[in-house]
Formats: structure tokens, C-alpha cells, sequence
């Protein structure tokens, strides 16, 4: 927990606070089993004006609808919500392209499709048209919001719209990951750092070589890693459904965070 809390404060927070569009809201929840510390902490950061903290057991849609209300006043003609983890990172102008995406209030998934992930030191840079950094533009009229399913499957339900262009967030691999996974090709943080305030001053510039390496050898393994990963999670998912294959990435969080805390 402390790990997570300083990662939040290391990358999300000075993220979304250097935001260059500030016409939003942010909502975090947090575990009413919260232990005291973080309790604290989180009544500091508070005093910054930059989130709304929401202590909850659960939030079932009906209640996730009435903090959205209540937090936002719903005075504007379209409800815009996006997903961020509380490791991840966002570049300066990743509200300002969302909200310029949104045409009206017809019911829309967005997606910002390319991003950076950052682990130990090096950077890479990825495509990926349905990312986890989900969005759905929609009317107030009975949302869904995007977090009415998993971030791969708002299309089943809802027109995407892929959105190119410069990285817009940014994935930071650790010791607490599940999901999350070095994918993409090797990349200098140089041409990338004017629009990221955080998470980049630590990435080591690659030599030639090194982007050699990675191209000819290192990309095609994860490449084939990937697929394979892919497969057995196509597998588990048919033989248990969301629910279990749910249930399993919590039994692995949980394990990663015993050995690692």
C-alpha cells in the first residue's frame, strides 16, 4: 500500500495536476478499510483542490452515478469519463485532445492510441487502439460510463474512435504489476519530454545500439510472447468467464503485493 501511495504521488498526481485544460473533475476512490496513514495523507493532498477522495466498500453503477453528479454538478451537455490508474502517468494535453474529440452526446468509447511504458530506465513506445486509458463521451440521460466494462470490450457495446498522434499517457512497469507489461519498441525520451512533466527525467537515452538490439531481437520476442499470453487468456476467458479471470488477476496482485510490500 505504502508503494502504492508513493507511486501515486510520484507519477498520477503531478500528472493530472499539470493538466493544460483544467475544466474536469477527479474522483478517487478508496477502501473504507483504508489504514490510517493513508487516511491522513489523503486529507492532505485533498487540501490541493486537484481530486475528490470517496471512501466506499463498493460502487455499484447507481452509486458510481450519484458521486458523478454530486462531484460535477452535471451542468455540462456531455458526461466525458476516463479510467487512470493510480501508477500511471498522462501527458499535458491528454484532457485538452479528449474533450476536443467529443463531436456531441452521442454515446462514444475514445481512445488515445499511443503512449509510452516506462521500466527500469528504459522507455518504450506503443500503439495500442483499445488501451486501458478508456474514455466514453456520452449524454447525462442513463450513462454507462467507461468502466461499464472492460476497457477491450467498450466496443461491443458503443461505437471507438482511435485517436493518433503524439504519446498522450504513459505506463510505469514495477514489482506490483500484473497486467502490465513492457511492450512497443525502445525509444529516446528526448523528442518526448516537452509533453510529459513526469517520468521521463529518469529514463537513460539509449545508444544506437541499443534501438538496434531492440528492434532485430528484443521486439519480436515480446511480439511472441504477447501472442502467446494472448491465446491463454482467450482460453481462461471462455472456460471462466470475466468473473474468473477477474478473480484470478486479484489472486495475483495479492501475491505480488505480499512479496513485494
Amino acid at each position: 500500500m505504502r508503494n502504492r501511495q508513493a507511486l501515486f504521488e510520484r507519477y498520477c498526481l503531478p500528472a493530472v495536476a499539470g493538466q493544460n485544460e483544467r475544466n474536469f473533475k477527479w474522483v478517487i476512490y478508496l477502501d473504507t478499510q483504508s489504514p490510517q496513514w493513508l487516511r491522513q495523507r489523503i486529507t492532505e493532498l485533498e487540501k490541493l483542490g486537484i481530486f475528490t477522495p470517496i471512501y466506499r466498500d463498493e460502487v455499484p453503477h447507481d452509486v458510481l452515478l450519484a458521486d458523478i453528479h454530486a462531484v460535477t454538478g452535471a451542468g455540462g451537455d456531455v458526461l466525458l469519463t476516463t479510467n487512470v490508474d493510480n501508477d500511471d502517468g498522462l501527458a499535458v494535453d491528454f484532457v485538452q485532445r479528449l474533450q476536443l474529440a467529443v463531436k456531441d452526446d452521442s454515446r462514444v468509447a475514445i481512445y488515445l492510441a499511443r503512449g509510452l511504458i516506462q521500466q527500469a530506465g528504459k522507455l518504450y513506445l506503443r500503439k495500442d487502439p483499445v488501451n486501458a486509458f478508456c474514455s466514453v463521451a456520452e449524454s447525462w440521460d442513463n450513462p454507462s460510463t467507461c468502466w461499464s466494462d472492460w476497457h477491450t470490450k467498450l466496443g461491443e457495446s458503443m461505437p471507438q474512435v482511435q485517436l493518433l498522434g503524439a504519446p498522450a499517457w504513459l505506463q510505469v512497469i514495477h514489482t506490483g504489476n500484473v497486467s502490465n507489461r513492457v511492450r512497443g519498441i525502445r525509444v529516446s525520451p528526448a523528442k518526448f519530454r516537452h509533453g510529459f512533466l513526469v517520468g521521463l527525467n529518469e529514463v537513460q537515452t539509449p545508444s544506437a545500439l541499443d534501438i538496434l538490439i531492440d528492434r532485430l531481437v528484443l521486439a519480436p520476442i515480446r511480439s511472441s510472447k504477447e501472442a502467446v499470453r494472448g491465446a491463454a487468456k482467450k482460453l481462461i476467458l471462455a472456460v471462466v468467464g470475466k468473473k474468473g479471470l477477474d478473480n484470478f488477476k486479484t489472486r495475483l496482485a495479492t501475491g505480488s503485493s505480499s512479496r513485494t510490500s
